[in-house]
């Protein structure tokens, strides 16, 4: 008998090229349209039932979906993630932007929604195996299931998918992680597919064609601070912290102060208690410098033993190139990383994915940053005018 796949179906070309290449290979295919955002059931599970009306375009990518399965003569369900998407990814996005770092919560998707709740309802539906249009490979052998890198090194997603457990890689395909982005656009041409030409999406589907800023004060109300330097001078204003992260220099507006020189500034920590947004200048300033961090809710991939020391790499934001880094495994989770040479910009929030060579390995949360012992981000000397 033929294996039944269900192939998550997004409306966009990878997912398309995956459920082509699936029934080319003669699976028993069907898909699934997952929707994991409604504007209006997400602002009343809030208590704001006035908030703005949805911002993502879905039916539009529903409709591609539809066209896509349609083409390929496979049924396509449609299946509603709201709650779940809500419960286990969009309140801790908003918990960890009001604790003042920054998440990612597409890790968080793939966990609880793509690979979790999304299998549970493909088994419902009778499937063996689920499929995604992520750019990585899996290879299941008698001992369990290895993730590897995306053949396309500026497409590989591995870092998203880092927090995923033997038990839910065991049934997964993700039919284009041997090929190419322009080997897929091939394909979907030459077969016809309606999304061939389609644009990829960026960012985060629920924020849509609005500033990101925009979006996060329906939700946590925005408390204008301080800019200060790093020896507490107050330079200007900002919008609220949750709007800027480590590193950032772009939307700061405290250019053109001549007694500081031309040196463009940039967001070197965050002052929590005192709600004032740290800066400094220089792109490789020292305050933007680590050599070492602390990480949580880590996650070990591969089917051996987690082990209690490691030498590897890591990437700590995507597409980042990886670092050689050592690994000391704490209990509860933890781990502490030292990294080979100093890294710019690590930020607590963010993922520390570790990988050996082409396979990835999991990885965790970023919990602090340290250069020579010292914790980045802290509190600057007390404010001058």
């Amino acid at each position: 008998m033929k294996k039944k796949v269900i192939v998550g179906l997004s409306g966009g070309v990878d997912s398309s090229v995956s459920a082509l290449l699936l029934v080319r290979e003669g699976y028993d295919v069907e898909a699934m349209y997952m929707r994991n955002w409604d504007s209006a059931t997400n602002h009343d599970l809030l208590g704001n039932p006035d908030l703005a009306a949805p911002v993502c375009p879905q039916e539009v990518d529903y409709a591609d979906a539809e066209k896509v399965a349609g083409k390929l003569g496979i049924k396509l369900h449609r299946h509603d993630f709201i709650q779940e998407y809500w419960d286990d990814v969009f309140t801790h996005f908003l918990k960890e932007y009001a604790g003042g770092r920054t998440p990612n919560p597409d890790i968080l998707c793939n966990k609880y929604i793509k690979f979790k709740t999304f299998s549970e309802v493909a088994k419902g539906l009778g499937a063996d195996l689920i499929a995604m249009g992520h750019y990585a490979r899996v290879a299941h052998g008698p001992d369990g299931t290895r993730l590897y890198r995306g053949v396309d090194p500026d497409k590989d997603q591995t870092y998203f998918l880092c927090q995923l457990t033997q038990d839910q890689l065991a049934n997964v395909l993700f039919p284009i992680g041997h090929l190419l982005k322009t080997e897929v656009r091939r394909i979907a041409r030459e077969a016809g597919l309606p999304t061939a030409e389609k644009k990829d999406s960026t960012g985060i589907c629920f924020i849509g064609e609005r500033r990101f800023t925009d979006f996060l004060a329906n939700y946590l109300p925005a408390r204008p601070g301080d800019i200060v330097t790093d020896t507490g001078v107050v330079l200007g204003r900002h919008d609220g912290l949750m709007n800027h992260t480590i590193g950032q220099r772009k939307g700061l507006s405290i250019g053109g102060l001549k007694e500081f020189g031309k040196a463009p500034w940039f967001v070197v920590g965050k002052d929590l208690e005192h709600n004032r947004l740290i800066v400094a200048q220089g792109i490789d300033h020292p305050l933007l410098m680590s050599d070492s961090c602390m990480l949580e809710e880590v996650n070990w991939i591969p089917p051996e033993p987690l082990p209690a020391t490691l030498s590897c790499t890591a990437k700590f934001r995507y597409r980042q190139a990886d670092v050689p880094v050592t690994v000391a495994f704490g209990a509860g989770g933890t781990a502490e990383v030292r990294f080979a040479g100093a890294v710019r910009a690590v930020t607590p929030g963010q993922e520390c994915v570790f990988y050996r060579n082409e396979e990835c390995l999991g990885g965790g949360t970023i919990a602090a940053v340290f250069c020579a012992g010292v914790a980045r981000g802290g509190t600057p000397r007390e404010a001058t005018r």
